[in-house]
């Protein structure tokens, strides 16, 4: 039997036209240019396949559940959609605390949201929903706005704001600060930048606009795309004050945790060394869409419904050992969300995490990332222990493809090309086999079809599967989804499929 089964996930890697703005034909890459030679087919990564609403790409946090789970999952997008269409809202406890809390106090109800319709992190028709809700309890509501520019086009945030406009006179809210979610939402612990949004939303400290229509177009001025808008205080703002409520309309939860963490100081050894917090609020409540860390001891408006059977639990319960391998920007993805939101490792379970280069603002200055000390870790620790599966998760066609930049995406892909080929190397002469697939498309599309300007988003492409072997014996492999890839993986390991698992395994037997 082959061991160890490698998945190699290459985030954002999708299959495209072939033409000027795939990074992925561009490169001058001799793994990818013989891959075909393996056995290989095509996955679907986006909408009803992986549990999203129809047309809505992927993005790396369904892409890992949908993998590890085996099946599709309603995702949190979905589901928080359902909800708000059944007029579940009106019942929420959560929501509901907030809204009797702020009506009982006199106090202002405050909405942090990513303001677009990109579906990643989240969706302005949740928010909207909220400030409906927010004017039938008679509160106007106070939006403390974020801008997206990486699942939506990068100068796209004005038409989004403009948009609101309506609704902010219909509700009576209003947008108190303005900031990129470059400030507003990392994850990387860049505590300077969280510092920035900290400071409009708590001190209403920033830049100065007098309403957010013209932040938005004075960033443009400055030449700040809607990810980096320098974070701004909108007509005086309304910082965050003692017996406020907060809903922070995000479901996604890797880059919701920090600016959460910092405004409730719920686990301060996280960014007590560097971030200075000059005012510390009491709040009557902080509410979380979805949770987004078990740790954290605050209201959570939709719970995590976590699947069952998975691959870790079980590799687990077959007393299999796993590895998972990834830098910084994608180490949640593949142990918290490829364990269907469980944050401890599996009995068996190893993990690695490489930092990611903290040198650079964006990584089309640094497109190789850690690629390369992934790999180094990942061959080093093959030498130390005989793992039966493998999960390395390479960021580089994702990360650098949000930052628009063409060549560097083909120098991304031109880096993991190596890597790949010692890898596979490797795993090979272990008598072992890799699958290497990708959870979503991006790289593959850095052109923006309609303007000619740069493309900065996930795309809805399929992603191709190879699997490399010495061991095929005539078999092949079938297009599918990713939720097919955790029976394949069962399969090559000698473990059955589990009645949960509605994804049926890739592997054709000869003909």
């Amino acid at each position: 039997m082959n061991r160890p089964v490698m998945l190699i996930v290459l985030d954002g890697f999708g299959l495209g036209d072939r033409g000027p703005g795939d990074a992925t034909a561009r490169a001058r890459a001799p793994f990818f240019a013989a891959a075909d030679r393996h056995p290989h087919a095509k996955l679907e990564t986006s909408g009803e396949a992986v549990g999203l609403p129809p047309g809505q790409m992927g993005n790396s946090e369904v892409g890992h559940m949908t993998m590890g789970a085996g099946r599709v999952i309603d995702q949190d997008i979905t589901r928080i959609s359902k909800a708000i269409a059944a007029g579940e809202l009106e019942t929420n406890p959560a929501v509901q605390g907030a809204l009797d809390a702020v009506r009982r106090r006199g106090t202002r109800l405050h909405l942090l949201a990513l303001v677009s319709d990109g579906g990643v992190h989240s969706h302005v028709d949740h928010l909207v929903a909220l400030l409906d809700l927010a004017k039938r309890h008679g509160i106007a509501a106070q939006i403390h706005a974020f801008l997206d520019g990486r699942d939506t086009p990068p100068s796209s945030g004005l038409g989004y704001i403009e948009a609101l406009v309506p609704v902010l006179e219909r509700t009576g809210a209003r947008i108190s600060t303005v900031s990129g979610r470059y400030y507003a939402m990392d994850r990387d612990n860049r505590w300077e930048r969280v510092k920035q949004a900290y400071d409009a939303i708590v001190l209403g400290r920033g830049v100065a606009a007098p309403d957010p229509v013209a932040a938005v177009r004075e960033a443009y001025a400055r030449k700040e795309t809607d990810e980096f808008v320098k974070p701004t205080v909108v007509d005086g703002g309304a910082p965050l004050s003692d017996g406020d409520a907060v809903i922070f309309v995000n479901f996604r939860a890797d880059r919701a945790r920090e600016l959460t963490n910092a405004i409730t100081g719920q686990i301060p050894e996280r960014f007590e060394a560097e971030l200075e917090r000059e005012k510390i609020v009491s709040l009557s409540t902080f509410v979380c869409l979805t949770e987004y860390d078990e740790r954290f001891d605050l209201p959570v408006a939709f719970a995590n419904e976590a699947p069952k059977k998975i691959v870790g639990e079980l590799l687990a319960s077959a007393k299999l050992r796993q590895l998972r391998v990834a830098e910084t920007e994608k180490y949640a993805h593949v142990t918290f969300f490829f364990n269907g939101g469980r944050e401890q490792p599996f009995p068996g379970e190893d993990r690695i995490l490489v930092p990611s280069p903290r040198g650079v603002a964006t990584y089309d200055l640094e497109p190789e990332m850690s690629a390369i000390e992934v790999t180094d870790e990942l061959l080093a620790k093959l030498d130390e222990t005989l793992y039966d599966f493998v999960l390395v998760n390479y960021a580089n066609p994702d990360m650098v493809g949000h930052t628009g930049v063409l060549a560097a995406a083909i120098e991304a892909v031109e880096t993991i090309d190596v890597c790949l080929a010692r890898v596979t190397e490797a795993v090979l002469a272990r008598g072992g086999c890799v699958l290497v697939t990708a959870d979503h498309g991006n790289c593959e599309q850095m052109i923006d079809p309609e303007t000619g300007g740069p493309h900065t988003a996930h795309t809805t492409n399929p992603v191709p599967i190879w699997w490399i072997t010495n061991d095929a014996r005539g078999r092949t492999l079938r297009d599918g989804t990713l939720a097919d890839l955790a029976p394949t993986i069962l399969e090559l390991l000698g473990l059955p499929r589990p009645v949960e698992m509605t994804g049926r395994s890739l592997l054709v037997p000869p003909k």
